[in-house]
């Protein structure tokens, strides 16, 4: 008999998906296991595999369109098998729309207009931090354009940051051509973002947020990272430790002293979790992904950066699991990387808190002999769900994050 293959529910979240792609085409042989199409959901590119023997005997919704969950896509069944086609009732649906025309070429520059400059020197050559190179190779910033700022004109984070230009270039002019950026054209939403923008909207408006804001002295922080990284880079195979999974191993130790930033508002009751599963923020394209280190609270430092990578590199090709972005219980969101000195977030509802890592900045600070001396302070923010967490429990959770960030020694304990 043949059998009806339904857009799948992959998430709690999911009202509909797309298919992005099919694997096999009308009359190809199916056998268990195979793939048969790419779903893009509310979070991710999903692959929707086969539990039956048998042929593809007709693709109801083509490629490029949505569909609601539940609803008919494709019939499986014995070769050249007749069904009745009165029992399939697609959804109505759109396809996704596509430009009517491909996009053009940037305009190429005028004679009188090109500029000419001798090659620019490689960035191997030029003075700047071993962190500054860094940044400008994953941004795809040419050094020879920046004007330095650290010790003796060395370029350093913040130049690449920043955008400083030589000064045989017009300040900000990148050396990028005159004319538009882009094309002026309207961008249908993808599941992702229709359903960012729809939970966002919905935390703003439904949740009380409050906030709470505390400056870390990371002068221990770094300089026990810097000790474990060089220890790290020797073991088989190397690990990388970064300032967020110190922060990431903190808050999920906080939680032992104030479990309700771990709860959810469940309407008429507030739920308290027993574990820590621990979000994270990551940028794809076309959104945001938040994947789940489980029973955060009983992983060492080291476990929890080896997860980050993983997950966030699974996040970045869309090959996570629902079960792997859809149960946090709390959510660390760090803009700091970017040069963000200090945020505010929004509540991911059921969750009653996340928390925002700015930049590790230097500034001026006072010691405590009452000197004024340069220091490294980070700002973290707690947005909290009032319902859920009081002004005193948020205050709590941010000053024991703060504690074992500044006594890092506790966060390997």
């Amino acid at each position: 008999m043949a059998e009806i293959i339904e857009m799948p529910k992959l998430s709690d979240t999911m009202t509909d998906g797309t298919v992005l792609k099919w694997l096999k085409k009308e009359g190809d042989k199916v056998t268990a296991g195979d793939v048969l199409a790419e779903i893009e959901t509310d979070k991710a590119t999903m692959d929707l595999e086969s539990f039956e023997d048998g042929y593809m005997l007709k693709i109801i919704i083509p490629a490029g369109v949505s569909a609601p969950c539940k609803s008919p896509i494709a019939v499986l069944g014995k070769k050249d098998e007749k069904f009745d086609e009165s029992l399939l009732k697609p959804s109505e649906s759109a396809p996704v729309k596509k430009d009517a025309t491909s996009p053009q070429p940037a305009p190429a520059l005028k004679p009188e207009a090109a500029i000419t400059a001798k090659p620019a020197p490689s960035s191997d050559r030029v003075k700047a931090s071993p962190l500054a190179k860094k940044i400008a190779k994953e941004t795809g910033v040419n050094l020879a354009n920046l004007s330095g700022t650290g010790p003796g004109g060395r370029i350093v984070k913040n130049d690449v940051l920043t955008g400083s230009t030589t000064s045989g270039a017009s300040a900000g002019s990148w050396f990028y051509p005159a004319g538009p950026i882009g094309q002026d054209e309207r961008v249908p939403l993808t599941s992702m973002r229709k359903t960012i923008a729809k939970r966002l909207q919905q935390s703003k408006q439904t949740v009380p947020h409050f906030y709470v804001e505390m400056e870390v002295a990371m002068e221990a922080c770094m300089a026990l990272r810097t000790t474990l990284n060089a220890r790290l880079e020797k073991a088989n195979p190397p690990a990388k430790l970064s300032f967020n999974d110190f922060v990431l191993k903190a808050s999920a130790n906080a939680m032992r002293k104030t479990p309700v930033v771990n709860a959810f508002w469940d309407e008429d009751a507030i739920r308290m979790n027993g574990s820590v599963h621990l979000a994270f923020g990551v940028a794809i394209p076309g959104g945001l992904i938040t994947p789940v280190i489980k029973d955060a609270q009983n992983k060492n430092l080291k476990t929890i950066s080896q997860e980050v990578k993983e997950l966030a590199a699974r996040a970045k090709e869309g090959k996570l699991k629902p079960e792997e972005y859809t149960t946090g219980t709390f959510t660390v969101s760090n803009l700091g990387m970017f040069g963000v000195d200090r945020f505010s977030a929004i509540v991911n509802p059921p969750q009653a808190a996340i928390l925002a890592v700015g930049n590790i900045v230097q500034k001026a600070v006072v010691s405590a002999e009452g000197q004024i001396v340069v220091g490294q302070r980070m700002s973290i923010t707690l947005s909290a769900d009032h319902r859920v967490v009081d002004g005193a429990d948020g205050a709590i959770f941010l000053k024991e994050v703060k504690d074992l960030l500044e006594n890092p020694a506790l966060l390997l304990i």
